[in-house]
């Protein structure tokens, strides 16, 4: 059932996709196994993407599809959680330079329903916007997410223009996306990177002490 899920996403089957995420739904599957097999559809995704085979259409209409299912999934999630009480403030986003918000959204979600407030400014982010997120929200942790290697330069020019605001010192970095790997991270300077939305969430418990 999980693989017919990647292949509808994938093939941008979206009511087969949806309602195949009912159907585990209904057969009580594990939020977090549904969300698994929609990470891999999304990394085929990008790969597609950046082999030439998919477009900028394609990137969006994965990302609808990414969004309504973490809708439904998320109603599920959080069922009796109490929304009062957060772990601490995370301010997302996809880089300047890079309109992919695919994986970011399965990231944003896995943090929501860990306690974690997050705050999402979108795509082709400006190192303006962050700094002015940074002030206005006070965030613990900083996420900056990019699909094409093309970004690297912008999540480095991102990270230093925060240090030149003078609020380096007041949050963790945190990179991640499809071509992130640790020389990427020490060329940005971010503080470490994350590989998938498991690993986003035990960092940002890890750097605020939850």
């Amino acid at each position: 059932m999980g693989d017919k899920l990647i292949d509808n996403i994938v093939e941008m089957q979206e009511q087969k996709a949806l309602q195949q995420v009912q159907e585990m739904m209904d057969n009580n599957v594990d939020v977090m196994k549904i969300l698994s097999k929609c990470k891999r559809a999304m990394e085929i995704v990008g790969e597609r993407y950046e082999k030439g085979d998919y477009f900028v259409p394609q990137l969006m209409m994965a990302a609808e599809i990414m969004t309504q299912i973490t809708d439904m999934t998320k109603d599920i999630a959080q069922g009796k959680e109490n929304e009062e009480d957060k772990s601490g403030t995370i301010v997302m986003g996809t880089v300047e330079g890079d309109i992919h918000d695919i994986g970011k959204g399965i990231v944003n979600f896995n943090l929501d329903v860990n306690g974690f407030q997050v705050i999402d400014l979108g795509e082709d982010v400006t190192p303006a916007k962050y700094i002015e997120a940074i002030k206005e929200y006070e965030p613990d942790v900083v996420g900056m997410s990019c699909l094409l290697t093309v970004a690297f330069d912008s999540m480095k020019n991102t990270i230093a223009k925060i240090g030149e605001a003078g609020l380096r010192d007041e949050v963790k970095i945190m990179i991640g996306g499809a071509p992130i790997n640790d020389e990427i991270c020490k060329y940005t300077d971010a503080d470490d990177w994350a590989e998938d939305a498991v690993k986003a969430v035990k960092l940002a418990k890890k750097w605020t002490g939850v």
